[in-house]
């Protein structure tokens, strides 16, 4: 991910400063202010945060004056408009709003405007204790904070922002073994302050918070603060830059953490990219890859869809169809390809919805409706006949979403068993199996569905009669059943057969309206647009053809 070999010098830009740790609490220091221009920094350019986190180390090449005198190092108070005194701040050490860098110690008794106060920063090993020691020289000073701050580095980003971060060698060595061979190289030619330029940054942002976490005791609870998200982030620069502590605190975060569907598609582009050895890892990818699975999508397609129809309490069934159809159905994300449902496996649940319910309208059919309806445990039998009514619709819907309920029609068409029995059943149990033709219909009308010309015209001239006589019941007892719509459908759907067939079910249908009025569906505008094709249209072709 980096490149060692790779040098090049750079200006000075807006600073950062990291002192090394402490046994106690951590601290860092930064500027994000734009520093002065001066011989050294000739122009700042302000840091932006571009989105990723991939880099490339270099050292800078050792120049003639960086190998000098201390006198040029640009966080040093040189700039005295009297020997000695220091008359202004640089900058570039202002940590934050209410905080002050511990580059330079302000000493009230140099300062010939009076005593500035600043708020307590935490209390850390800093160039200030080697200045209480020293004897007041500019000099002296900056050899000690050369002796802390003695890396820089120049993050630099591909947008061409850029941070500059002044950091300590020790610290950087022992948490990153690229830095700590990129500082033994550069101390090798040269003994004064490290350069190091780290080109084509993807994320500013994120590399200075991995560079933070070396100052940090406890990098766990640090991850918890900042998210699974951005622990991602801060795991791939962690390990470009090969900072192990920090790589296994966030491989340990992120497999005890729960993920979105977001940070589980990071995640797995990452260790797509990046192979981490390390049992922890293994364990996340355990979670991001199904390596050891014995059943097949189709096979776990085939349990789930036979569970539901096989379900016993009604609402965990309808909460089941809902669940099972959506992550079947074509469009969801999470079925990728259509030919994971298998189509045998779904017709063979739905012809074994079919055998029980004829089983169940025989048994419905023995003894005199009256009778059985008395009879607790026939209210049951009509229950058990409208749930399996129920598994075939949803059977059909899953199909007609992967454009293989065609063959359905013809399953339909040939139940001539079903349809001996609808002549002799109440109307109670007869109107169950209506609700089926009217979801083919519905299809049909729709174009959902696309038949040859015998299946259509075999469905509708074997169950258009019993449509006609359970519309009625279909209206008192819909079950989600949109009766407009099947009302328009039923109409396109007589209107795809030809001309003469047409002809035998429209009149059947006026016949039948014409006695029992809104108990049958309203086909008035098919009827129509039958007639003006059957004998207006067509006595103008005939009168055409024998001109």
């Amino acid at each position: 991910m980096h490149d060692p070999t790779r040098l090049k010098s750079q200006p000075h830009q807006h600073n950062r400063r990291l002192a090394p740790p402490s046994h106690h609490r951590r601290a860092w220091c930064c500027s994000f202010t734009v520093p002065p221009h001066s011989p050294e920094n000739p122009a700042a350019v302000p840091a932006q945060n571009p989105k990723k986190n991939q880099s490339f180390l270099k050292p800078e090449v050792p120049t003639k004056s960086s190998s000098n005198s201390l006198s040029s190092f640009p966080n040093s108070p040189q700039n005295t408009s009297r020997p000695g005194i220091v008359t202004r701040i640089d900058p570039r050490r202002i940590l934050s709003p209410g905080r002050v860098s511990p580059i330079d110690s302000i000493d009230e008794t140099l300062n010939p405007t009076g005593p500035v106060n600043f708020p307590e920063i935490p209390k850390s090993p800093t160039p200030v204790d080697c200045e209480q020691q020293a004897s007041g020289r500019a000099g002296v000073r900056d050899d000690c904070s050369l002796g802390i701050f003695d890396v820089r580095l120049n993050l630099k980003g591909k947008n061409g922002s850029g941070l500059v971060l002044e950091l300590s060698s020790e610290v950087l060595s022992t948490n990153s073994s690229v830095f700590a061979d990129l500082i033994a190289d550069y101390r090798k030619n040269s003994r004064g302050l490290c350069r190091i330029e780290v080109p084509d940054v993807e994320n500013l942002g994120v590399f200075r918070d991995t560079i933070e976490l070396m100052f940090e005791d406890d990098i766990p609870r640090k991850l918890l603060r900042v998210g699974a998200y951005r622990a991602i982030d801060v795991l791939e620069v962690s390990s470009g830059i090969k900072f192990n502590r920090s790589v296994l605190s966030c491989l340990k975060f992120l497999e005890a953490v729960p993920w979105t569907e977001e940070e589980e598609e990071k995640l797995r582009r990452l260790f797509n990219k990046i192979k981490f050895d390390h049992e922890t890892a293994r364990d996340i990818s355990a979670r991001l890859y199904a390596l050891d699975m014995t059943d097949s999508q189709q096979t776990l397609s085939k349990q789930l869809v036979w569970s539901v129809t096989t379900c016993i309490d009604a609402n965990s069934r309808n909460e089941l169809k809902s669940l099972v159809r959506g992550l079947l159905c074509k469009s969801s994300v999470y079925e990728k390809d259509c030919s994971d449902l298998n189509k045998v496996d779904i017709f063979a649940i739905c012809q074994s919805c079919i055998s029980s319910l004829v089983s169940l309208l025989e048994e419905a059919t023995t003894t005199s409706p009256s009778v059985k309806l008395a009879k607790k445990e026939d209210r049951t039998l009509i229950e058990r006949i409208s749930k399996q009514v129920d598994n075939i619709i949803w059977l059909l819907e899953i199909l007609l979403d992967h454009q293989m309920a065609e063959d359905l029609v013809d399953i339909w068409t040939n139940q001539s068993q079903l349809l001996a029995m609808h002549k002799c059943a109440s109307s109670l149990v007869r109107y169950e199996l209506s609700r089926v033709t009217a979801m083919l219909f519905i299809a049909m009308g729709t174009g959902k569905m696309h038949c040859r010309s015998e299946a259509r015209s075999g469905l509708l001239q074997t169950w258009f009669g019993p449509m006609l006589l359970d519309f009625g019941w279909l209206q008192r007892c819909k079950k989600g059943l949109d009766m407009k719509a099947l009302e328009e459908a039923m109409g396109q759907a007589l209107l795809t057969l030809p001309l003469k067939e047409q002809y035998v079910l429209f009149m059947d249908w006026f016949k039948c309206f014409s006695k029992h009025g809104t108990e049958c569906p309203n086909l008035s505008k098919s009827f129509q647009i039958w007639w003006r094709r059957s004998f207006l249209r067509g006595s103008e072709t005939h009168a055409s053809e024998s001109r």
